[in-house]
């Protein structure tokens, strides 16, 4: 933040006005707590590119990752052939995997069709299978890790090394955010994995996430030294302006320095974010009949939550909920997490909807992998990277449309096969975003979110 040098005429000046400081933590407290990580020291710009490429179709993302990997088998992606194969390993379905599995295991639910157009949902969900309509279900994705964290990684930033900028953060710095009192980017919830979603990696420190705890209620709990009981707004703005003058004398006099610069921007977002954050982030405010609606617990609000930011101009909100990692007992794990999501990712499209904001807000849902058709300890799956299930609502897709396929068995993906590339490139496409020119300089090579790959996958566009 400061960097205090005894040759530096005002060090002293600088040493006294940080102990002046001291009773001050709201606003210093969080501005570190909005960018924990330092970026790289790489001289590059730090402004977001600020618009995108051509008209977009969504101008926000809602992420809802399902940290531990879905059984597509038993939600979106009906194989009833498995029934016929009970306990038998076919050639078909004899991948290799990453631990000791038998033989096939048919879901334990039923699948029916939903809405008008019948796209099948399993018994799992029938509150989501009540939008049915909405959703755009691609069958066909696949990776290329069968681990937790790399796969986690590849999914959120393309890559299954833990250093590359996640996608929330190619996002915020492509087109950078619609409310100047908000950050662009905020991760909510929990679950292996979020990380590399949160991370900015070498773009500048401004565009990686802010995790807020979503489960709290009030804002002051969700995030810390949001309010300052020991000074003023107005003392708390003099101040930041006198520390900002002494930040910006010491770039002008020593040059560019990334790590002050996002440092700088933090803290004026987070002077702005102590009066508008304490509004959009308290769910409190919204109506007794639309709270019950999205249900009870932290999930519930943080879809609320999302709805909240995404109408205030946030761009990107990534909400996590851990659990999905059903080696056994996965029909009684399937139906404890499942029926903490449906009601209340239901109820956000519906709200969405209502609210006219899922034409041009893109909601995506999906884990890092899916799981396999040959059970594990007898009762479970073990991962699946060769093909799983990720939908897409609003934002310009098809709706109440499947896309892909798997195997007959539900292995692999064989029809409209989507990679993570596939699938990045087509979310920025959405938001108006060429992958191919979203890129940047670092280490002396252009980066960007799809490396040397991607595809739009323009079959599932509206």
């Amino acid at each position: 933040m400061i960097r205090p040098d005894l040759t530096d005429p005002f060090g002293p000046t600088r040493r006294q006005f940080i102990r002046e400081l001291g009773g001050s933590v709201g606003l210093l407290g969080l501005a570190s707590y909005l960018r924990a990580t330092e970026p790289s020291t790489a001289p590059v710009p730090t402004v977001a590119l600020g618009k995108p490429h051509f008209k977009p179709r969504a101008k926000r993302v809602i992420f809802l990752f399902m940290a531990g990997g879905p059984s597509h088998l038993d939600m979106f992606d009906p194989k009833p052939v498995l029934a016929q194969h009970t306990g038998q390993r076919p050639g078909a379905a004899d991948l290799r995997t990453e631990r000791v599995t038998g033989g096939l295991l048919p879901s334990a639910f039923k699948f029916r069709p939903g809405g008008k157009s019948g796209l099948p949902v399993s018994d799992l969900l029938p509150n989501i299978r009540e939008c049915a309509d909405e959703l755009c279900v691609l069958r066909g994705v696949h990776a290329i890790n069968p681990n937790h964290s790399p796969a986690a990684n590849f999914l959120a930033s393309g890559r299954i090394d833990a250093v590359h900028p996640g996608i929330g953060s190619w996002v915020s710095y492509g087109l950078g955010s619609e409310n100047a009192d908000l950050p662009g980017f905020v991760s909510l919830g929990g679950g292996f994995g979020q990380a590399g979603f949160e991370r900015s990696g070498y773009l500048p420190g401004q565009f990686q996430a802010t995790r807020v705890a979503a489960s709290e209620t009030d804002p002051e709990k969700m995030i810390r030294h949001l309010r300052n009981p020991n000074i003023s707004s107005e003392d708390q703005k003099r101040q930041l302006e006198a520390l900002q003058s002494f930040n910006r004398t010491h770039a002008t006099a020593n040059g560019n320095d990334p790590q002050l610069e996002a440092r700088i921007r933090a803290m004026e977002t987070a002077f702005r974010m102590q009066s508008a954050a304490g509004e959009a982030f308290d769910v409190r405010r919204e109506t007794v009949r639309v709270r019950e609606a999205y249900g009870n617990g932290e999930f519930a609000r943080g879809c609320l939550l999302a709805r909240r930011l995404v109408e205030r101009g946030v761009r990107f909100v990534q909400l996590s909920i851990g659990g999905w990692d059903h080696h056994a007992q996965i029909n009684s794990g399937l139906k404890k997490l499942c029926g903490t999501i449906d009601q209340p990712i239901a109820a956000l499209l519906r709200d969405l909807r209502q609210r006219g904001l899922l034409d041009d807000t893109l909601v995506v849902w999906g884990g890092e992998f899916g799981r396999t058709p040959v059970s594990e300890n007898g009762d479970g799956r073990d991962h699946n990277h060769y093909g799983f299930t990720v939908w897409m609502a609003g934002g310009g897709v098809k709706a109440g449309t499947t896309y892909g396929a798997t195997d007959e068995f539900g292995f692999k993906a064989t029809e409209g096969r989507v990679s993570v590339h596939d699938l990045h490139a087509t979310i920025l496409h959405m938001l108006g975003l060429d992958h191919e020119k979203l890129t940047y300089r670092y280490s002396g090579r252009d980066f960007r979110l799809t490396d040397v790959h991607g595809r739009i996958v323009n079959e599932i566009l509206a």
